[in-house]
């Protein structure tokens, strides 16, 4: 197993009223300390968001999810959250909250290579 590697992963949704309760997945983040891998991946699917009768438009909520991408880049000029350890930047993007953007309970996994098994996780639960 020395060529396998933990990972925590987690589905991005997106609440069109969070009062309701109801989401779709647009999105999955993954992380591996050992590898010092971060990145996520998203995908809005307009037939899905015109469905829900979103007040929010796929421009919107792509500006919102680039925000998390700068994070898991650690591009600070763009985000103060970015200034933060890999760890933490993880923890902060998939903390609970109660708002139109929000990650599912993170899960874990072991696997040789994050890239691709983001790429898979992805396709399956997004795509």
């Amino acid at each position: 197993m020395q060529d396998k590697f933990i990972y925590e992963y987690a589905i991005i949704r997106f609440s069109p009223l969070v009062e309701r309760g109801e989401f779709f997945n647009i999105g999955a983040i993954l992380y591996s300390k050992p590898k010092k891998f971060l990145e996520l991946r998203f995908h809005i699917d307009e037939d899905k968001l015109a469905a829900y009768k979103s007040e929010y438009s796929k421009n919107e909520l792509e500006e919102y999810l680039k925000a998390w991408v700068d994070i898991c880049n650690a591009n600070p000029k763009k985000n103060a959250i970015a200034q933060m350890e890999m760890p933490d930047r993880f923890r902060w993007l998939v903390a609970t909250r109660s708002t139109i953007i929000h990650s599912s309970p993170t899960h874990t996994g072991v696997c040789v290579d994050p890239k691709k098994e983001l790429e898979d996780i992805f396709e399956r639960f997004v795509l």
